[in-house]
C-alpha cells in the first residue's frame, strides 16, 4: 500500500469514527430524552395498586440508566418519602381499590419498613383492601405484610420466624497470623467498633448494650405481629424460641397466614375483591407506575428544604453514596443563603465516619439554626458521626427502630513492621529532624509517650463531642457522659434518655418544621438535586457496570464483607465517630 493511499484509508476510518461517535451521543440524548420525558400515564378506574417489598426504597431518587436503556427496569422506583406519600394518596384515590403486597424478600431496614408499614396501616382502616403475599416469606418482609387483611403464602413455600440474630466478624486471628499489630484508642467502654481488632469475641459490655437494643427491636417486631394479627405476644416469642415455625402448615395452624395458595389463586381472591370474573382483567398498577402519574406537591408559598444525608460521613469531596465534608458545607451553605426557604429538615441514614468532617458538618448546621429552623428526622441508622450531625438540631425526630447514640470515638493505627519483615522480608530504617517527626508510623510499634498523646488526641475528641451533645439537647456533660461511653439506642429507648425528642417519621418532621417556621401552606425541595439522566448514564456507567459484575460473581454475603474490608481501609489513621464496622445482621 502506498503512503496516499494509507493516508486516504487512516483519515476514511477517522471520520467514520467520529460519524459514529456523534451517532452514539445523539441515540444517548435520544434515549435520555425519552426517559425524561414519559407520557403521563393514567391509573384505570378499578385499580389495584402492587408494592414489591423486595424493592429497594432508598432515601432519595436514584437514576439507574443502563437497566434503564436495557429495560430491565420499568419506571424508577420512588423513594421512601414518595413511597408513604403514593399510599397516602392512594387511599384516597377512587381509582385505587385495594393494594397487593408482594412480600417474599425485603432489603430495607426495618426503620424504613417502619414507616412503609404506619403508611399500610392507615391505609388498611379505609375501606379498601389489602392483601399479601409471598412464596417464601422472610422476617423483615412478614414485618410489612402482616398489615394486610389477608396474608397468603405457597402451599410449598413458608414463613421464617426465628427471631433476630446480630453477628460481628472479628480479625484479631487473621492480624495475628499476618503479625500485623493494631493500635487502637478509644473512649467510651460500649464503644464497640474497635473490638474486631482487639477482641475474638464480644466483650461483655459489648454484648449487654447489644442484647438491650437487639431484644428492643425485636420487641417493636412482635408487637407489631401482635396487633395485627391479633395473637399474644408471649405466644410469638414461644412459637419463635421452640422453633415452631418450620413449614407452610405450621405458619396457617398457628394464625401467621390466612391461607396456603398458588399465585393464580391469590389472584382470583382479587379479583372478586374489584368484582371481576377473570384474573386476567385486574388492573395492576405497578408503584412505579403510579408515581408517574400522581404528582405530589405541596400548597402554599412556604419552602421547606429536606437535606439527605446518607451514607458514611468522610473528608473532602468524598465518594459517591457519602456524607462529604466540602459537599455538605456549600449545600448548607446554599441552603442558608436561600431566603426563598423557611425551614430545613435534615434527613439522617449514616452510622458515622470522620470525627473531623463530621465536626465540620455540625458547624455549618449551626450556623444555618441561627438563620431558620432545622429538624432532624432519623432514618434506620443516625448514630455516631449520624448523631453528631443532628445533635445541635431544633428537634430531633426518630422511627421506633432507629439505630441511634453510639458517642464514642476510635483511631486504628496498624503496626504492618512485623508483617512486612517476616512475611515479605521488608525493612524500614529512618532519619528525622525531630523526636516525634515520624508519629503517627504504621512501620513501627509506638512508645508509651506517643501512645498517650494518641489516647489524649481521642480523649479529646469525645468530650468535644459530648459538649456538642450537651450543647444542643440542653443537658449536663456528666448527664450526657452517662449516657454516652459508645452507648447504641433505638428510637424509643433514645426519647426515654433524651437523645431524641419523639418518635415521627420524616412527613411528621417536615410537619414539625412547618410550625416552627409558623407555615401554613408549603412545598419542599429535595437536596442534594437530582442529576440528569446524562450526568448519571455518564458518571454511572462504570460503576454500575463493575458492582453488577462483582455483586454477581461474589454473591451478596461476599459483597456485604468487601464493602467493610473498603470501610477498614477507610479508617485507618482518622478518628472515627462510627458504629461497629463488621456486622451481618440475619432478620
Amino acid at each position: 500500500m502506498d503512503m496516499k493511499q494509507f493516508f486516504k484509508t487512516f483519515f476514511a476510518s477517522l471520520l467514520a469514527l467520529f460519524i459514529f461517535s456523534i451517532i452514539g451521543i445523539v441515540l444517548i440524548i435520544s434515549l435520555a430524552a425519552g426517559f425524561s420525558k414519559e407520557e403521563q400515564k393514567i391509573t384505570p378506574s378499578n385499580a389495584v395498586l402492587v408494592i414489591d417489598v423486595a424493592e429497594n426504597f432508598e432515601e432519595q431518587v436514584k437514576s439507574d440508566p443502563i437497566s434503564e436503556i436495557v429495560r430491565q427496569k420499568k419506571g424508577k422506583t420512588p423513594s421512601l418519602s414518595q413511597l408513604i406519600g403514593l399510599i397516602q394518596y392512594a387511599k384516597k384515590d377512587s381509582s385505587i381499590k385495594g393494594i397487593y403486597i408482594k412480600c417474599s424478600q425485603n432489603p430495607n431496614g426495618y426503620a424504613a419498613s417502619e414507616e412503609m408499614r404506619t403508611a399500610l396501616m392507615d391505609f388498611r382502616n379505609s375501606n379498601k383492601f389489602i392483601i399479601a403475599y409471598g412464596e417464601t416469606i422472610t422476617q423483615k418482609a412478614y414485618w410489612i405484610g402482616g398489615v394486610a387483611n389477608q396474608i397468603y403464602t405457597h402451599p410449598q413455600g413458608g414463613l421464617e420466624f426465628s427471631g433476630f440474630n446480630y453477628e460481628t466478624l472479628f480479625l484479631k486471628g487473621l492480624l495475628d497470623k499476618l503479625e500485623i499489630k493494631p493500635q487502637v484508642f478509644y473512649a467510651g467502654k460500649f464503644k464497640s467498633a474497635t473490638e474486631p481488632f482487639r477482641y475474638t469475641q464480644m466483650s461483655e459490655a459489648n454484648k449487654l448494650q447489644t442484647s438491650v437494643w437487639l431484644n428492643a427491636l425485636y420487641n417493636n417486631f412482635l408487637q407489631g405481629i401482635a396487633e395485627t394479627r391479633g395473637i399474644e405476644v408471649a405466644t410469638l416469642k414461644a412459637l419463635s424460641n421452640d422453633g415452631k415455625i418450620q413449614s407452610a402448615n405450621d405458619a396457617l395452624q398457628n394464625n401467621l397466614v390466612d391461607g396456603l395458595l398458588y399465585d393464580d389463586q391469590v389472584k382470583k381472591l382479587i379479583a372478586k375483591k374489584v368484582h371481576l370474573t377473570k384474573a386476567q382483567d385486574i388492573a395492576f398498577v405497578s408503584i412505579n407506575d403510579y408515581a408517574a402519574t400522581v404528582a405530589l406537591r405541596g400548597n402554599g408559598k412556604g419552602k421547606i428544604a429536606v437535606l439527605y444525608a446518607s451514607g458514611d460521613i468522610e473528608m473532602g469531596k468524598g465518594s459517591k453514596d457519602a456524607i462529604a465534608s466540602d459537599d455538605y458545607r456549600k449545600l448548607l451553605e446554599e441552603i442558608k443563603n436561600d431566603a426563598s426557604i423557611d425551614a430545613v429538615v435534615l434527613r439522617v441514614n449514616s452510622p458515622g465516619g470522620s470525627a473531623l468532617a463530621s465536626d465540620i458538618i455540625w458547624r455549618e448546621i449551626e450556623l444555618l439554626k441561627k438563620e431558620k429552623p432545622v429538624v432532624v428526622s432519623m432514618g434506620d441508622y443516625a448514630a455516631s458521626g449520624g448523631y453528631y450531625i443532628s445533635s445541635g438540631a431544633d428537634s430531633i425526630l426518630a422511627d421506633a427502630n432507629t439505630i441511634t447514640g453510639s458517642i464514642g470515638v476510635f483511631s486504628v493505627l496498624p503496626n504492618i513492621e512485623g508483617f512486612m519483615k517476616n512475611k515479605l522480608g521488608v525493612t524500614f530504617d529512618r532519619v528525622k529532624t525531630s523526636q516525634y517527626a515520624d508519629v503517627p508510623s504504621t512501620t513501627r510499634t509506638m512508645n508509651e509517650t506517643e501512645q498517650r498523646f494518641m489516647q489524649a488526641s481521642v480523649d479529646s475528641v469525645y468530650h468535644t463531642f459530648k459538649s456538642r451533645v450537651a450543647q444542643g439537647r440542653k443537658k449536663s456533660i456528666d448527664y450526657i457522659d452517662s449516657i454516652a461511653q459508645g452507648r447504641v439506642w433505638i428510637g424509643t429507648d433514645a426519647v426515654k434518655v433524651g437523645l431524641v425528642d419523639k418518635i415521627g417519621n420524616l412527613n411528621e418532621a417536615i410537619a414539625t418544621a412547618a410550625r416552627m417556621a409558623k407555615l401554613k401552606g408549603y412545598s419542599t425541595k429535595a437536596y442534594p438535586e437530582s442529576k440528569s439522566f446524562i450526568e448519571e448514564f455518564i458518571n454511572g456507567y462504570e460503576d454500575n457496570i463493575k458492582t453488577k459484575a462483582i455483586k454477581e460473581e461474589i454473591g451478596a454475603s461476599q459483597w456485604q464483607v468487601l464493602q467493610h474490608i473498603k470501610t477498614v481501609k477507610q479508617i485507618v489513621g482518622e478518628t472515627q465517630v462510627r458504629l461497629p464496622i463488621f456486622v451481618v445482621n440475619h432478620y
